[in-house]
């Protein structure tokens, strides 16, 4: 394993991190501004279609994506640390990059298994950043960690679909710019392989019986950078079958295939935030008196800042590992890193986030800081794309099974 740079991701590197120092940084307290003057919360700030156009200019754009037709066709290894790099900015560098979720999983689904007609309609307005979508996965009556427990229905009546259902937490369907849904639900509840159960089907914004009902808040905050997180009713909308997505009973391969790469997507993004978190608590530690000293003296803070450096660097090197990996014997060969990192990465993230905002005291869990809202994006984390313990179960099973 050789995880040293290669001459293009230097490059990219180069040219992210001179974007991020010239545009992304002081776009995060104008993009406040301009979005407490919108008519809406969910409007995009004008600050946020200016960083994409210059992204775009810049060559800075569509970097998730493996396949070169639609991306930028960089390996998993070359995308990390770009990703890495992002994710110092969660809610700014992702969407001005267009590499943010839930479109970056989406396209990726419409480029692996949509139709010509699909990807025409859908994949290239979405790669265009003219448009926004969503996921719509999970529900509130049962445990959605477990796909097969979903009981939104995708009834077939003639050239149709009929989709019922509610669904919640669905990152993106805020947006106004929203304009497609990836629905999961089942087509065959009666099916004697329950993994083979669900499909997915497209379902345009604007459907009849499609309603957007309320937004839901992550610790009390309105995540406007995914286009927020809402509640959807499905009441018997209407599509047509040639809005299905891969095959019948394909819907749980689908999302299988979608997490993957959102996963270790996820995970590189955390890096960057947890060292956000080590710069900011540098900076504070250096500039602030406590008890006659500097914080920087203080031995109780030296110790969270070398022992964040050290945690960084592991989970790094791990997820720099899945990487390596997804690329020379894919995600399945990858399946445990990829399982590890979900599981390490955010825990230990959310604890250096933790530190800094102790370290900030008052100021650390303020709006003047953006230290609580980067916690609140990590420590949901450990729920998103599966819980931990999901991942723990599964992971510790397969460890096991080599000693039964």
């Amino acid at each position: 394993m050789d995880f040293a740079f290669d001459a293009r991701t230097e490059e990219l590197r180069t040219r992210l991190l001179a974007f991020m120092d010239e545009y992304v940084y002081p776009a995060e307290a104008v993009a406040e501004e301009q979005r407490a003057a919108l008519a809406s919360p969910w409007d995009t700030p004008a600050v946020v279609e200016e960083l994409k156009a210059e992204a775009r200019r810049q060559g800075l754009w569509n970097l998730f994506l493996p396949d070169a037709e639609y991306g930028a066709g960089l390996t998993n290894l070359q995308y990390a640390p770009l990703a890495e790099i992002t994710g110092r900015s969660p809610h700014l560098a992702p969407t001005a990059t267009n590499c943010a979720a839930p479109d970056t999983g989406n396209m990726e689904v419409l480029a692996q298994f949509g139709t010509e007609e699909q990807k025409k309609q859908w994949l290239q307005p979405l790669l265009a950043g003219e448009i926004r979508s969503a996921f719509a996965m999970t529900e509130p009556e049962v445990a959605s960690s477990d796909a097969t427990n979903i009981t939104t229905r995708i009834e077939r009546d003639g050239d149709e679909y009929v989709i019922t259902g509610r669904k919640w937490y669905i990152s993106g369907a805020m947006n106004p710019d929203c304009a497609i849904f990836i629905v999961m639900g089942k087509t065959d509840p009666d099916g004697a392989d329950i993994r083979r159960q669900q499909s997915m089907v497209l379902v345009p914004r604007d459907t009849p019986g499609v309603t957007v009902r309320r937004a839901m808040q992550v610790f009390g905050y309105e995540d406007h950078s995914h286009g927020g997180h809402a509640e959807v009713v499905f009441d018997h909308a209407r599509v047509p079958v040639a809005n299905l997505v891969g095959e019948e009973g394909g819907g749980f391969a689908i999302a299988q295939a979608r997490l993957g790469p959102g996963r270790i997507h996820h995970c590189m993004r955390l890096i960057g935030m947890a060292e956000r978190a080590i710069e900011l608590m540098c900076r504070r530690a250096v500039s602030r008196t406590a008890f006659g000293k500097a914080l920087a003296q203080q031995g109780v803070v030296q110790n969270w800042i070398a022992d964040a450096r050290v945690t960084v660097e592991q989970l790094r090197l791990l997820v720099l590992k899945t990487a390596w990996l997804m690329d020379t014997v894919g995600n399945k060969g990858a399946h445990t890193e990829i399982q590890a990192i979900k599981i390490a990465t955010p825990r230990a993230v959310v604890g250096i986030l933790d530190r800094a905002i102790q370290l900030h005291g008052a100021g650390g869990v303020s709006q003047d800081f953006p230290l609580a809202e980067l916690y609140a994006s990590a420590r949901t984390l450990m729920l998103a794309d599966g819980p931990d313990e999901v991942h723990q179960r599964s992971l510790a099973r397969r460890e096991l099974k080599r000693y039964l």
